[in-house]
Order: C-alpha cells, then structure tokens, then sequence
C-alpha cells in the first residue's frame, strides 16, 4: 500500500477540503478509522510512535487531544500530519507535545562556579578582531 517515501507518495485516500480563516484550502484526507494506526507509523517521524489513545497537546494552540483525531493533508506534493486543530493554529507533527516531552531545564547555580564557564579577564586577546 505504501512505499519507502510514504510522505511524498499521495495516500490513497478520498480527500475534502480543509478551510482556513483567510479563505484558503488545502486537501485534507478521509482516513478510515481502521487504518489510522497504519498511517500514522507511516508518517509520524519520531521514536517512539505514540498510540492512538496517547493524549498530546498541540503547542500553537495550546490545546490537548487524542492521537487518533490527527488529520492528515496533502500540501505542496507532500502528506502532513497534523493536529485537529491546523485550520485554526497551524500546529503539525514537529508541535505536538506529550507530558514527558518536556524537560527539567532549571538550572543550579550551586553545581557551578565561574571556573566551570572558563572566563578570564584576558580571554579577549585571542580574539582576530
């Protein structure tokens, strides 16, 4: 059914129009529900694959939905997954998030000192300009 390029190879399915606020259209694909899990591991493009029941959130809209309600359209000779939410927000795949996609980015100050950051007051001479 699919090919080694699945994002480039048109998905065999019947499409409708997807409308966006500007008035503009692109091709949005009627996936039966019983293939929705075949195409999502053919597009979805990164490790692991969550499974239709995962909940994620998409970050331009700031909203939360369930894996199966992705859409998918055909745009610029290529499939895009997309969250149910596209028309209004924009948001594709690369904007989804899960709850363990987020990482703990606070930093400590206590665990470094400035000879960790290797600064010296005549670090600027070996500039070239």
């Amino acid at each position: 059914m699919f090919n080694e390029n699945p994002i480039e190879e048109r998905l065999p399915y019947p499409t409708r129009p997807m409308y966006f606020s500007n008035g503009s259209s692109v091709e949005e694909f009627i996936i039966p529900d019983e293939d929705r899990e075949l195409v999502l591991q053919q597009l979805y493009p990164f490790s692991p694959i969550p499974k239709l029941t995962d909940e994620m959130e998409d970050l331009h809209s700031g909203r939360k939905f369930l894996v199966r309600d992705f859409r998918v359209t055909w745009e610029h000779g290529m499939n895009y997954l997309v969250s149910p939410y596209y028309p209004e927000s924009g948001g594709t795949v690369i904007d989804w998030v899960d709850e363990n996609s987020w990482v703990d980015d606070e930093f400590d100050e206590e665990e470094f000192d400035d000879e960790d950051l290797d600064i010296s007051e005549n670090k600027d001479d070996d500039l070239p300009f």
